[in-house]
This record gives structure tokens, sequence and C-alpha cells, in this order.
């Protein structure tokens, strides 16, 4: 399993003051010294992700919950499956089942969403990459889900590697003026650059760049590109298709011989998996 990331417990904390605030009213209903034992159960089938953020939640709001989980993340779960069965304080077991299953359910809808890119492509030598359209707050989350579905991450942020754009050509004044000023920066990181025809194409492999981002490029183009990659760079450069992927077309941009398919839509437009808890 991929490693988890710093920041987690703390999303965790912001998810309960979000949902908690002053306290939970409602739970305040049930006697204090009450024990209940709940299950969480999938609806739907789905790729599992997020249980350290679930028992993260329960830890900060009461130690002595324990939790058993039957799966784990990247697990592939069906429909009517018992996940986890939690035993504890009925009060805490209330107040946390919220922000739990949000975490739960919305970790696990990208790794699902990205297990169903990743099965699409399979065979072809291709990798799916996520990208920074990620929900407010869940970047790094995000991009662990991602690693479950068997996907890969892109950079984390604006500030691990290079992503030399439209606008950053233009303000620098050229591909090559742009890629030479990155590399005095930071010699060791990557530089990658968007390009939008044939020409940039050329442009940023003469200037030495890493990775090219090939951006709305037609299946034919996309050939063409990995050919001028191989005959002008020996194929030293890595190169990623991006922009209107969707699963009916994937296998396509795949089979062209690029290298990467960055995929937004499976982090910024996900469905949570249906999931449930309920007292038993």
């Amino acid at each position: 399993m991929p490693e988890l990331p710093g920041d987690f417990a703390v999303v965790v904390t912001a998810a309960l003051i979000e949902d908690i605030g002053d306290g939970d009213i409602s739970a305040a209903l049930i006697p204090a010294d009450a024990q209940s034992t709940a299950q969480v159960i999938s609806r739907e089938n789905a790729v599992l992700c997020g249980t350290a953020w679930f028992n993260e939640v329960f830890r900060q709001l009461d130690a002595h919950i324990v939790i058993d989980w039957q799966v784990g993340d990247g697990d592939a779960v069906c429909s009517n499956q018992t996940l986890c069965r939690l035993t504890g304080n009925s009060r805490s077991l209330l107040s946390g089942e919220r922000s739990a299953l949000n975490l739960l359910q919305t970790l696990s809808a990208t790794a699902t969403q990205t297990r169903k890119f990743v099965d699409a492509i399979s065979g072809t030598g291709a990798v799916i990459l996520d990208t920074r359209k990620t929900l407010p707050s869940l970047r790094t989350a995000q991009k662990y889900a991602v690693t479950c579905g068997g996907g890969s991450n892109h950079r984390m942020g604006l500030f691990d590697a290079f992503l030399i754009k439209e606008n950053h050509i233009l303000a620098a004044g050229s591909i090559a003026a742009a890629v030479a000023s990155a590399r005095q920066q930071h010699a060791k990181l990557k530089v990658e650059v968007e390009v939008e025809n044939l020409d940039e194409v050329r442009q940023a492999l003469h200037a030495g760049a890493d990775q090219l981002l090939l951006d709305n490029m037609a299946l034919a183009t996309l050939r063409e590109a990995v050919a001028l990659n191989r005959e002008k760079n020996n194929g030293r450069a890595k190169l990623e298709a991006s922009g209107g992927v969707n699963l009916e077309r994937v296998r396509a941009i795949a089979d062209t011989g690029v290298d990467f398919i960055s995929v937004g839509s499976i982090t910024k437009d996900v469905r949570a998996v249906d999931l449930s808890m309920r007292f038993i």
C-alpha cells in the first residue's frame, strides 16, 4: 500500500470541527454510558479507500472505540458487503458517523473511478495520472486514493515539479527560454511543457524538456508526437496526453503510444460511493 499522507489527521480534525462544532446535541439525547455496535455496509460495487481517515475520526473522538475491518484500502467490494464493525460508546459512534463516512465515501469514489480507467488501458503500457484538480483540502487524500485505484500521481502542487503552460511561455518569451530558466532555478526538478501542436512539440523536445503534456490533441496528432519523440529525441522525453479524456476514448489514446494519460475527472467529478453505517 502507498504511504499515508502526513496531513491525514489534520484533515480529520477539520472535518470534525466542521460537523460537531460546540457539541453534538442530538447524540446528547443518548445516555452517556450507552454502548453500541455498528457496521458499515457498501450499497454498490466499489474500490475501498480511506480506512485510515475513518479510523482517525473515531480515534480523535474516543480512543476506546474498536474497529474491525474485513477489507482494506485498494480492495474491490460489492453491494451489500459488510466492510467493518465498530463497538464502543454510542454517543461517540453517532458523532463520528457522518465525518467518517464522508471521507470514506469520497476517497473510495476516487479509487473506484481510477480503477475503471486503469482497467480500460490494461496491457497498453500507459499509466493513468491524476491532476491538481482536486477537492479543496483533500489534495493529498485524493492522490493517495488514486494510487489505491492503480493510478499514479502527477506533481503534488506548484512546488515539486515544473509544468510550463501557455501563459508561462508567453511571459518568458519562448519555450526554450522558459525551460532554460527552470533548469537554472531548480536543476534537479522535472520540467514538463504543455504543447498544443506539433511545432510546439519540436520546440519542447529541442529545449530538452523531460516531459511533454500533449493538450487536447487528436489521436492522429498524438501518434505523430510519439513518432517525433522517437525520431528526434530517441524517445527520451515522456509524453502525457491530457484533455477530453473519458472512459469511451481512453483506450484509443493509450494505443497511440503515449506514456501517461492525465484524467482530472477521477478527483474533481467523483460521485460518492454509497455506504451506510447501521447500529445492530
